[in-house]
């Protein structure tokens, strides 16, 4: 299948530049409040998110993986960093299983980071829009998570469309 590429637009490309630039520094500007205040990073905290949403804060690690989009190296890295520190354990389960599991510590952790973090999106992000503009973001925001669900679905390899 052969795509004819084709630049962005002005006004494509000011939509695309200002998306990034604003997801740049909300996404560095919650690190450094996460970092600074609890001493988790974002990937910390989205591991105890996830972990304390699960029936008694246990899940596969792969299962772990999919809901958070990560690759396996990925997972593997932040969750080896996340047990030497005891927010979290790894434990071996059937079938050659991983399980990850929330620890006391990781579940005070986050019980202390969650009221200040919340505070933070909401004073950068949440307080800024409407109503009606917070529907937007997520209906906005979840159109583009499918269309990159349909392309990894879809997508066999890396090629070149020239």
């Amino acid at each position: 299948m052969t795509h004819e590429r084709r630049g962005l637009s002005k006004r494509e490309l000011h939509a695309w530049k200002t998306f990034f630039r604003m997801q740049e520094v909300l996404l560095g500007r919650i690190e450094q409040q996460l970092q600074s205040c609890s001493g988790l990073s974002t990937a910390d905290y989205t591991v105890l998110t996830v972990l304390s949403g699960a029936a008694d804060g246990r899940l596969r690690a792969f299962h772990l993986g999919t809901l958070m989009g990560w690759e396996k190296s990925r997972l593997h890295h932040q969750l080896t960093r996340m047990a030497k520190r005891g927010l979290i354990e790894r434990r071996s389960g059937e079938a050659r299983a991983i399980y990850v599991t929330l620890t006391q510590q990781g579940r005070e952790a986050l019980t202390e980071a969650a009221p200040q973090h919340s505070d933070h999106v909401r004073g950068l992000l949440i307080d800024c829009l409407r109503p009606e503009q917070l529907d937007q973001l997520a209906d906005i925001s979840s159109i583009v998570l499918d269309n990159i669900q349909r392309q990894d679905d879809t997508a066999d390899c890396c090629t070149d469309q020239r």
